[in-house]
Protein backbone atom coordinates (compact mmCIF):
# COMPACT_ATOMS: atom_id res chain seq x y z
CA UNK A 1 0.00 0.00 0.00
CA UNK A 2 0.82 3.07 -0.87
CA UNK A 3 -0.28 7.08 -0.17
CA UNK A 4 0.46 9.34 -2.30
CA UNK A 5 1.59 12.89 -1.83
CA UNK A 6 -1.81 14.15 -3.37
CA UNK A 7 -3.54 12.00 -0.76
CA UNK A 8 -4.89 9.10 -2.69
CA UNK A 9 -3.82 5.49 -1.62
CA UNK A 10 -2.88 2.97 -3.93
CA UNK A 11 -3.44 -0.68 -2.67
CA UNK A 12 -1.41 -3.53 -4.91
CA UNK A 13 -1.83 -7.44 -4.32
CA UNK A 14 0.03 -10.01 -6.32
CA UNK A 15 -2.20 -12.58 -7.50
CA UNK A 16 -0.57 -14.22 -10.82
CA UNK A 17 -3.33 -16.89 -11.16
CA UNK A 18 -4.11 -15.90 -14.36
CA UNK A 19 -2.36 -12.86 -16.88
CA UNK A 20 -5.09 -10.38 -16.09
CA UNK A 21 -5.87 -7.96 -13.38
CA UNK A 22 -8.94 -6.18 -11.98
CA UNK A 23 -8.89 -2.15 -10.45
CA UNK A 24 -11.53 -1.10 -7.93
CA UNK A 25 -11.34 3.31 -7.53
CA UNK A 26 -13.14 4.39 -4.77
CA UNK A 27 -14.21 7.96 -4.15
CA UNK A 28 -15.90 8.79 -0.80
CA UNK A 29 -18.40 10.89 -1.79
CA UNK A 30 -21.85 10.01 -2.60
CA UNK A 31 -25.37 10.81 -2.69
CA UNK A 32 -25.23 11.67 0.65
CA UNK A 33 -22.76 14.33 -0.10
CA UNK A 34 -24.98 16.29 -3.00
CA UNK A 35 -25.25 19.77 -1.89
CA UNK A 36 -28.95 21.07 -1.36
CA UNK A 37 -30.82 22.04 -4.45
CA UNK A 38 -28.76 19.56 -6.57
CA UNK A 39 -29.71 15.92 -5.75
CA UNK A 40 -28.42 13.40 -8.42
CA UNK A 41 -24.99 15.33 -8.84
CA UNK A 42 -22.63 12.61 -7.41
CA UNK A 43 -24.52 10.15 -9.88
CA UNK A 44 -24.66 12.71 -12.79
CA UNK A 45 -20.73 12.83 -12.67
CA UNK A 46 -20.15 8.85 -11.88
CA UNK A 47 -21.69 8.83 -16.02
CA UNK A 48 -19.82 12.14 -16.99
CA UNK A 49 -16.52 10.43 -15.92
CA UNK A 50 -16.53 8.39 -19.36
CA UNK A 51 -16.78 11.34 -20.98
CA UNK A 52 -12.57 11.16 -21.52
CA UNK A 53 -9.44 12.77 -20.32
CA UNK A 54 -8.19 15.63 -21.90
CA UNK A 55 -5.91 13.48 -24.84
CA UNK A 56 -8.91 10.95 -24.81
CA UNK A 57 -12.60 12.16 -26.09
CA UNK A 58 -11.43 15.44 -27.98
CA UNK A 59 -10.04 16.22 -31.18
CA UNK A 60 -8.42 19.46 -29.74
CA UNK A 61 -8.73 19.99 -26.19
CA UNK A 62 -6.71 23.42 -25.91
CA UNK A 63 -9.42 25.06 -28.75
CA UNK A 64 -12.14 22.74 -26.73
CA UNK A 65 -11.28 24.94 -23.08
CA UNK A 66 -11.67 28.58 -24.94
CA UNK A 67 -15.04 26.78 -26.34
CA UNK A 68 -15.90 25.91 -22.79
CA UNK A 69 -15.15 28.93 -21.28
CA UNK A 70 -17.59 30.64 -23.40
CA UNK A 71 -20.01 27.81 -22.48
CA UNK A 72 -19.13 28.79 -18.48
CA UNK A 73 -20.10 32.92 -19.41
CA UNK A 74 -23.08 31.83 -21.57
CA UNK A 75 -24.37 29.89 -19.07
CA UNK A 76 -23.71 32.29 -16.16
CA UNK A 77 -25.68 35.26 -17.65
CA UNK A 78 -28.51 32.82 -18.67
CA UNK A 79 -28.82 31.73 -14.92
CA UNK A 80 -28.85 34.96 -13.41
CA UNK A 81 -31.84 35.86 -15.69
CA UNK A 82 -33.44 32.74 -14.81
CA UNK A 83 -33.38 33.07 -11.21
CA UNK A 84 -34.88 36.71 -11.50
CA UNK A 85 -37.76 36.46 -9.20
CA UNK A 86 -39.02 39.96 -10.10
CA UNK A 87 -38.58 41.69 -13.81
CA UNK A 88 -37.50 38.73 -15.75
CA UNK A 89 -37.27 39.68 -19.41
CA UNK A 90 -38.78 36.76 -21.28
CA UNK A 91 -37.19 37.99 -24.52
CA UNK A 92 -34.11 38.87 -23.19
CA UNK A 93 -33.57 35.09 -21.15
CA UNK A 94 -34.55 33.37 -24.26
CA UNK A 95 -31.50 35.25 -26.01
CA UNK A 96 -29.45 34.14 -23.22
CA UNK A 97 -30.10 30.88 -24.02
CA UNK A 98 -29.55 30.58 -27.38
CA UNK A 99 -26.61 32.08 -26.70
CA UNK A 100 -25.89 29.32 -24.13
CA UNK A 101 -26.79 26.72 -26.77
CA UNK A 102 -25.00 28.01 -29.28
CA UNK A 103 -21.63 27.69 -27.13
CA UNK A 104 -22.80 24.17 -26.69
CA UNK A 105 -22.53 23.58 -30.09
CA UNK A 106 -19.62 25.21 -30.55
CA UNK A 107 -17.61 23.13 -27.94
CA UNK A 108 -19.43 19.71 -28.38
CA UNK A 109 -17.75 19.68 -32.13
CA UNK A 110 -14.10 18.82 -30.67
CA UNK A 111 -16.46 15.75 -29.05
CA UNK A 112 -15.49 12.43 -29.72
CA UNK A 113 -18.38 10.54 -27.99
CA UNK A 114 -17.58 6.88 -26.34
CA UNK A 115 -13.84 7.29 -27.20
CA UNK A 116 -12.57 6.10 -23.81
CA UNK A 117 -14.64 3.32 -23.56
CA UNK A 118 -14.17 1.84 -27.24
CA UNK A 119 -10.20 2.21 -26.46
CA UNK A 120 -10.30 0.40 -23.20
CA UNK A 121 -12.48 -1.89 -24.68
CA UNK A 122 -10.43 -2.35 -27.75
CA UNK A 123 -7.63 -3.26 -25.39
CA UNK A 124 -9.27 -6.55 -23.63
CA UNK A 125 -10.84 -4.37 -21.03
CA UNK A 126 -14.16 -6.15 -19.53
CA UNK A 127 -16.72 -5.25 -17.02
CA UNK A 128 -15.99 -1.88 -17.94
CA UNK A 129 -18.55 0.11 -15.31
CA UNK A 130 -18.93 2.52 -12.33
CA UNK A 131 -21.63 2.84 -9.81
CA UNK A 132 -22.91 5.59 -7.12
CA UNK A 133 -24.51 4.57 -3.71
CA UNK A 134 -25.34 7.09 -0.63
CA UNK A 135 -21.22 6.71 0.37
CA UNK A 136 -19.81 6.62 -2.34
CA UNK A 137 -18.86 6.47 -6.06
CA UNK A 138 -16.62 3.43 -7.59
CA UNK A 139 -15.01 2.85 -10.94
CA UNK A 140 -14.01 -0.62 -12.24
CA UNK A 141 -12.98 -3.01 -15.13
CA UNK A 142 -10.59 -5.37 -15.63
CA UNK A 143 -7.43 -5.99 -18.54
CA UNK A 144 -4.85 -8.60 -19.63
CA UNK A 145 -1.63 -7.87 -17.62
CA UNK A 146 0.09 -6.11 -20.24
CA UNK A 147 -1.99 -3.45 -20.39
CA UNK A 148 -1.62 -2.22 -16.43
CA UNK A 149 0.29 1.28 -17.86
CA UNK A 150 -2.38 2.01 -20.24
CA UNK A 151 -5.28 1.21 -17.92
CA UNK A 152 -2.94 3.85 -15.41
CA UNK A 153 -3.16 6.40 -17.92
CA UNK A 154 -7.04 6.39 -18.90
CA UNK A 155 -7.74 6.64 -15.14
CA UNK A 156 -5.61 8.81 -14.06
CA UNK A 157 -6.19 11.24 -16.75
CA UNK A 158 -10.21 11.07 -15.99
CA UNK A 159 -9.46 11.55 -12.28
CA UNK A 160 -7.99 14.39 -13.32
CA UNK A 161 -10.79 16.12 -15.35
CA UNK A 162 -13.38 15.34 -13.47
CA UNK A 163 -12.32 18.26 -11.61
CA UNK A 164 -11.93 20.38 -15.00
CA UNK A 165 -13.83 22.39 -17.60
CA UNK A 166 -14.26 18.79 -19.70
CA UNK A 167 -16.46 16.92 -16.96
CA UNK A 168 -18.62 20.86 -16.79
CA UNK A 169 -19.16 20.69 -20.22
CA UNK A 170 -20.91 16.99 -19.88
CA UNK A 171 -22.58 18.58 -17.18
CA UNK A 172 -24.13 21.05 -19.30
CA UNK A 173 -24.92 19.21 -22.26
CA UNK A 174 -28.71 19.67 -22.67
CA UNK A 175 -31.79 17.24 -23.79
CA UNK A 176 -30.13 14.23 -24.68
CA UNK A 177 -26.51 14.16 -23.04
CA UNK A 178 -25.83 11.52 -20.00
CA UNK A 179 -26.23 14.78 -17.55
CA UNK A 180 -29.53 14.93 -18.62
CA UNK A 181 -30.20 11.32 -18.93
CA UNK A 182 -29.15 10.48 -15.24
CA UNK A 183 -29.01 13.36 -13.32
CA UNK A 184 -32.11 12.55 -11.10
CA UNK A 185 -32.71 8.78 -12.24
CA UNK A 186 -33.01 7.72 -8.89
CA UNK A 187 -35.65 9.94 -7.51
CA UNK A 188 -38.10 9.93 -9.91
CA UNK A 189 -41.61 8.34 -9.62
CA UNK A 190 -42.39 5.85 -12.12
CA UNK A 191 -46.11 7.07 -13.62
CA UNK A 192 -49.14 7.35 -11.06
CA UNK A 193 -48.08 4.62 -8.96
CA UNK A 194 -45.31 4.39 -6.14
CA UNK A 195 -42.17 2.98 -7.23
CA UNK A 196 -39.58 1.80 -4.98
CA UNK A 197 -37.61 4.64 -4.83
CA UNK A 198 -40.43 7.00 -3.82
CA UNK A 199 -41.47 4.62 -0.94
CA UNK A 200 -37.80 4.34 -0.14
CA UNK A 201 -38.01 8.30 -0.31
CA UNK A 202 -40.80 8.48 1.88
CA UNK A 203 -39.97 5.87 4.50
CA UNK A 204 -36.05 7.96 4.57
CA UNK A 205 -37.74 11.23 5.06
CA UNK A 206 -39.89 10.30 7.86
CA UNK A 207 -37.48 8.65 9.25
CA UNK A 208 -34.80 11.61 9.64
CA UNK A 209 -35.41 14.81 10.75
CA UNK A 210 -32.82 16.18 8.22
CA UNK A 211 -33.87 14.52 5.00
CA UNK A 212 -37.12 16.33 4.14
CA UNK A 213 -37.32 17.94 0.29
CA UNK A 214 -33.47 16.62 -0.29
CA UNK A 215 -34.96 13.64 -2.17
CA UNK A 216 -36.85 15.44 -4.23
CA UNK A 217 -35.38 16.34 -8.22
CA UNK A 218 -35.32 20.12 -7.26
CA UNK A 219 -33.64 23.01 -9.16
CA UNK A 220 -31.77 20.83 -11.88
CA UNK A 221 -35.24 19.88 -13.58
CA UNK A 222 -34.57 23.08 -15.61
CA UNK A 223 -32.35 21.63 -17.86
CA UNK A 224 -29.30 23.75 -16.78
CA UNK A 225 -26.27 22.92 -15.44
CA UNK A 226 -24.05 22.46 -12.80
CA UNK A 227 -22.67 25.78 -11.13
CA UNK A 228 -18.32 25.29 -10.68
CA UNK A 229 -18.64 26.13 -6.82
CA UNK A 230 -20.73 22.36 -5.82
CA UNK A 231 -18.09 20.43 -7.67
CA UNK A 232 -15.55 19.36 -4.49
CA UNK A 233 -13.29 16.46 -4.47
CA UNK A 234 -13.19 13.12 -2.66
CA UNK A 235 -10.66 10.94 -1.30
CA UNK A 236 -9.89 8.36 -3.59
CA UNK A 237 -8.68 4.65 -3.09
CA UNK A 238 -7.48 2.20 -5.74
CA UNK A 239 -7.28 -1.67 -5.21
CA UNK A 240 -5.80 -3.42 -8.01
CA UNK A 241 -5.05 -6.92 -7.92
CA UNK A 242 -3.75 -9.72 -10.53
CA UNK A 243 -1.18 -11.13 -12.07
CA UNK A 244 1.88 -8.35 -11.76
CA UNK A 245 5.05 -7.46 -9.50
CA UNK A 246 4.19 -4.92 -6.72
CA UNK A 247 7.63 -3.67 -6.77
CA UNK A 248 7.22 -2.95 -10.29
CA UNK A 249 3.73 -1.66 -10.68
CA UNK A 250 4.22 0.87 -7.58
CA UNK A 251 6.74 3.15 -9.54
CA UNK A 252 4.21 2.60 -12.04
CA UNK A 253 1.31 3.64 -10.81
CA UNK A 254 3.28 6.64 -8.34
CA UNK A 255 4.22 8.22 -12.02
CA UNK A 256 0.58 8.54 -13.14
CA UNK A 257 -1.53 8.94 -10.04
CA UNK A 258 0.69 10.94 -8.36
CA UNK A 259 0.61 13.85 -11.22
CA UNK A 260 -2.93 14.08 -10.35
CA UNK A 261 -3.27 17.59 -8.56
CA UNK A 262 -4.63 17.58 -4.94
CA UNK A 263 -8.03 18.57 -4.87
CA UNK A 264 -10.23 20.14 -1.84
CA UNK A 265 -11.58 17.54 0.52
CA UNK A 266 -15.54 17.62 0.62
CA UNK A 267 -16.29 19.07 4.33
CA UNK A 268 -17.67 16.46 6.73
CA UNK A 269 -21.78 16.09 7.37
CA UNK A 270 -22.21 18.16 10.62
CA UNK A 271 -26.32 17.32 10.59
CA UNK A 272 -26.51 15.11 13.40
CA UNK A 273 -29.78 12.76 13.63
CA UNK A 274 -31.32 13.55 17.37
CA UNK A 275 -32.37 10.37 18.98
CA UNK A 276 -36.43 9.32 18.04
CA UNK A 277 -38.24 9.24 20.86
CA UNK A 278 -41.25 7.83 19.57
CA UNK A 279 -42.69 5.87 16.83
CA UNK A 280 -43.37 7.43 13.20
CA UNK A 281 -45.12 6.00 10.29
CA UNK A 282 -46.65 6.94 6.83
CA UNK A 283 -49.48 5.16 4.64
CA UNK A 284 -49.95 5.52 1.15
CA UNK A 285 -53.18 4.10 -0.56
CA UNK A 286 -52.40 3.58 -4.03
CA UNK A 287 -53.64 1.02 -6.74
CA UNK A 288 -50.32 -1.07 -6.07
CA UNK A 289 -48.67 -3.67 -4.51
CA UNK A 290 -49.26 -3.57 -1.09
CA UNK A 291 -45.97 -3.68 1.03
CA UNK A 292 -44.77 -3.15 4.95
CA UNK A 293 -41.74 -1.47 5.76
CA UNK A 294 -40.38 -0.46 9.06
CA UNK A 295 -36.55 0.77 9.94
CA UNK A 296 -34.64 1.20 13.51
CA UNK A 297 -31.96 3.70 14.05
CA UNK A 298 -28.24 2.44 14.58
CA UNK A 299 -25.13 3.60 14.71
CA UNK A 300 -22.52 3.58 12.10
CA UNK A 301 -19.62 0.88 11.14
CA UNK A 302 -16.81 3.14 11.26
CA UNK A 303 -15.24 1.53 14.50
CA UNK A 304 -13.91 -2.31 13.69
CA UNK A 305 -14.99 -3.58 16.79
CA UNK A 306 -18.70 -3.01 15.93
CA UNK A 307 -18.27 -5.34 12.95
CA UNK A 308 -19.39 -8.54 14.11
CA UNK A 309 -22.40 -7.22 16.23
CA UNK A 310 -23.82 -5.00 14.62
CA UNK A 311 -24.37 -7.00 10.82
CA UNK A 312 -25.50 -10.47 13.09
CA UNK A 313 -28.84 -9.44 12.66
CA UNK A 314 -29.17 -9.14 8.95
CA UNK A 315 -27.68 -12.75 8.55
CA UNK A 316 -30.51 -13.98 10.85
CA UNK A 317 -33.21 -12.21 9.01
CA UNK A 318 -32.12 -12.23 5.63
CA UNK A 319 -32.59 -15.11 3.35
CA UNK A 320 -34.88 -18.38 3.09
CA UNK A 321 -33.36 -19.74 5.98
CA UNK A 322 -33.70 -17.06 8.01
CA UNK A 323 -36.22 -16.71 10.90
CA UNK A 324 -38.13 -14.19 9.08
CA UNK A 325 -38.69 -15.80 5.68
CA UNK A 326 -39.35 -19.08 7.47
CA UNK A 327 -42.01 -17.82 9.57
CA UNK A 328 -44.12 -15.48 7.19
CA UNK A 329 -43.57 -17.50 3.96
CA UNK A 330 -42.77 -20.39 4.35
CA UNK A 331 -44.90 -21.43 7.54
CA UNK A 332 -47.70 -18.98 7.76
CA UNK A 333 -47.67 -18.33 3.85
CA UNK A 334 -48.82 -14.76 4.39
CA UNK A 335 -46.18 -13.39 2.70
CA UNK A 336 -44.81 -13.66 -0.90
CA UNK A 337 -41.05 -11.89 0.58
CA UNK A 338 -39.91 -11.23 4.12
CA UNK A 339 -36.58 -10.42 5.10
CA UNK A 340 -34.29 -8.02 6.80
CA UNK A 341 -31.28 -5.98 6.39
CA UNK A 342 -28.54 -3.37 7.84
CA UNK A 343 -26.98 -0.26 6.48
CA UNK A 344 -29.80 1.35 5.12
CA UNK A 345 -29.15 3.65 2.67
CA UNK A 346 -25.53 2.80 3.45
CA UNK A 347 -22.97 2.03 6.06
CA UNK A 348 -21.26 5.62 6.36
CA UNK A 349 -23.29 7.32 8.40
CA UNK A 350 -25.78 6.51 11.15
CA UNK A 351 -28.30 4.72 9.16
CA UNK A 352 -31.79 1.92 9.46
CA UNK A 353 -31.90 -1.60 10.18
CA UNK A 354 -34.96 -2.60 8.27
CA UNK A 355 -37.50 -5.13 8.12
CA UNK A 356 -40.28 -6.00 5.48
CA UNK A 357 -43.24 -7.98 4.16
CA UNK A 358 -45.18 -8.48 0.63
CA UNK A 359 -48.33 -9.57 1.63
CA UNK A 360 -49.42 -12.04 -0.32
CA UNK A 361 -53.17 -11.91 -1.93
CA UNK A 362 -55.93 -11.88 0.81
CA UNK A 363 -53.38 -10.58 3.73
CA UNK A 364 -52.53 -6.87 4.86
CA UNK A 365 -49.23 -4.85 5.27
CA UNK A 366 -50.90 -5.00 9.22
CA UNK A 367 -50.41 -8.62 9.30
CA UNK A 368 -46.60 -8.26 7.66
CA UNK A 369 -45.98 -5.83 10.52
CA UNK A 370 -47.50 -7.89 13.59
CA UNK A 371 -45.43 -11.32 12.31
CA UNK A 372 -42.46 -9.29 11.94
CA UNK A 373 -42.77 -7.93 15.62
CA UNK A 374 -43.85 -11.19 16.92
CA UNK A 375 -39.91 -12.56 15.24
CA UNK A 376 -38.67 -9.25 16.46
CA UNK A 377 -39.84 -9.94 20.49
CA UNK A 378 -38.82 -13.56 19.85
CA UNK A 379 -35.04 -12.22 18.84
CA UNK A 380 -35.22 -10.27 22.62
CA UNK A 381 -36.87 -12.20 25.09
CA UNK A 382 -35.06 -16.00 23.88
CA UNK A 383 -31.90 -16.93 22.82
CA UNK A 384 -30.96 -18.29 19.11
CA UNK A 385 -30.48 -21.85 19.09
CA UNK A 386 -26.50 -22.74 18.72
CA UNK A 387 -27.77 -24.16 15.29
CA UNK A 388 -29.22 -20.59 14.24
CA UNK A 389 -25.64 -19.06 16.06
CA UNK A 390 -23.41 -21.68 13.87
CA UNK A 391 -25.27 -21.14 10.70
CA UNK A 392 -24.93 -17.17 11.03
CA UNK A 393 -21.33 -17.68 11.47
CA UNK A 394 -20.99 -19.80 8.45
CA UNK A 395 -23.60 -18.08 6.40
CA UNK A 396 -20.76 -14.94 7.31
CA UNK A 397 -17.55 -16.39 6.61
CA UNK A 398 -18.73 -17.86 3.41
CA UNK A 399 -20.25 -14.28 2.36
CA UNK A 400 -16.69 -12.80 3.12
CA UNK A 401 -14.93 -15.45 1.15
CA UNK A 402 -16.82 -15.40 -1.87
CA UNK A 403 -16.17 -11.65 -2.34
CA UNK A 404 -12.36 -12.50 -2.53
CA UNK A 405 -12.82 -15.01 -5.24
CA UNK A 406 -12.07 -13.17 -7.85
CA UNK A 407 -9.71 -10.22 -8.55
CA UNK A 408 -12.38 -7.67 -8.76
CA UNK A 409 -13.88 -8.84 -5.64
CA UNK A 410 -10.69 -8.72 -3.77
CA UNK A 411 -10.11 -5.39 -4.90
CA UNK A 412 -12.85 -3.90 -4.06
CA UNK A 413 -13.05 -4.98 -1.01
CA UNK A 414 -9.10 -4.03 0.02
CA UNK A 415 -9.95 -0.40 -1.64
CA UNK A 416 -13.84 -0.45 0.82
CA UNK A 417 -12.58 -1.55 4.12
CA UNK A 418 -9.32 0.69 4.06
CA UNK A 419 -11.87 3.52 3.16
CA UNK A 420 -13.84 3.15 5.78
CA UNK A 421 -11.64 1.38 8.67
CA UNK A 422 -8.45 3.39 7.71
CA UNK A 423 -7.05 0.01 7.85
CA UNK A 424 -7.54 -3.38 4.66
CA UNK A 425 -6.36 -5.68 7.04
CA UNK A 426 -9.88 -4.91 9.01
CA UNK A 427 -11.22 -7.27 5.77
CA UNK A 428 -9.38 -10.47 7.31
CA UNK A 429 -9.99 -9.56 10.96
CA UNK A 430 -13.38 -9.57 10.10
CA UNK A 431 -13.82 -13.71 10.59
CA UNK A 432 -12.17 -13.29 14.21
CA UNK A 433 -15.08 -10.85 15.41
CA UNK A 434 -17.76 -13.01 13.86
CA UNK A 435 -16.18 -16.02 15.16
CA UNK A 436 -16.86 -14.18 18.71
CA UNK A 437 -20.32 -13.16 18.51
CA UNK A 438 -22.25 -14.88 21.39
CA UNK A 439 -25.60 -15.57 21.72
CA UNK A 440 -25.69 -12.53 24.63
CA UNK A 441 -24.79 -10.37 21.58
CA UNK A 442 -27.73 -10.36 19.59
CA UNK A 443 -30.21 -10.08 22.42
CA UNK A 444 -27.95 -6.94 23.89
CA UNK A 445 -28.16 -5.53 20.28
CA UNK A 446 -31.36 -6.29 19.68
CA UNK A 447 -32.98 -4.93 22.71
CA UNK A 448 -31.28 -1.65 22.38
CA UNK A 449 -31.94 -1.05 18.69
CA UNK A 450 -35.39 -2.68 17.89
CA UNK A 451 -37.63 -0.53 20.47
CA UNK A 452 -40.66 0.76 19.41
CA UNK A 453 -40.05 4.54 19.93
CA UNK A 454 -36.78 4.10 17.78
CA UNK A 455 -38.99 2.67 15.29
CA UNK A 456 -40.50 3.74 11.49
CA UNK A 457 -42.70 2.67 9.82
CA UNK A 458 -44.44 3.01 6.14
CA UNK A 459 -47.19 0.87 4.33
CA UNK A 460 -48.66 0.64 0.78
CA UNK A 461 -52.20 0.04 0.99
CA UNK A 462 -54.30 -1.05 -2.06
CA UNK A 463 -56.86 1.60 -3.16
CA UNK A 464 -58.57 2.06 -6.40
CA UNK A 465 -58.43 5.66 -7.81
CA UNK A 466 -61.85 7.18 -7.25
CA UNK A 467 -64.37 7.53 -10.40
CA UNK A 468 -63.97 10.61 -12.17
CA UNK A 469 -67.23 12.63 -12.41
CA UNK A 470 -68.74 13.45 -15.35
CA UNK A 471 -69.04 17.39 -16.39
CA UNK A 472 -73.41 17.00 -15.91
CA UNK A 473 -72.64 15.10 -12.62
CA UNK A 474 -69.81 17.56 -11.10
CA UNK A 475 -72.32 20.77 -12.54
CA UNK A 476 -75.77 19.52 -10.64
CA UNK A 477 -76.23 15.85 -11.74
CA UNK A 478 -78.95 17.03 -14.72
CA UNK A 479 -79.03 14.32 -17.25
Amino acid sequence: MKVLANGLTLIVCERPEAPVFSFYTLVDVGSADDPEGASGLAHMFEHIAFKGTTQIGTTNYPAEKVALAKVEIAYAAYDAEYRKRVGQDAAKLAALKKVFEDAQAAAQKFVVPNQFAELAEENGAVGLNASTEEDSTQYFWSMPENRLELWAYMESGRIRASGGARVLQGARRGAGGAADAHRLQPHRRNGGAVSGCGVHGAFLSRAHCGMGERDQPGERDRGGGVPREVLCAGEHCGGVVGDMKAADAIPLLTKYFGAIPAGPKPEPMTTVEPPQFAEKSVTIREAAQPFYLEGYHKPDLSRPRRLGVRRDHGHFSNGRTARLYKALVRDQKIAADAEGFSGFPGEKFPGLFAFYGVPVPGHTPDEMRDAIHKEIERLKTTDVTDEELAMFKTRARASLLRGLADNQGLATQLAEYQTRYGDWRELFRQLDRVDKVSKADVRRVANKIFVESNRTSIRIEFTLPAPAQSETQSAGGAK
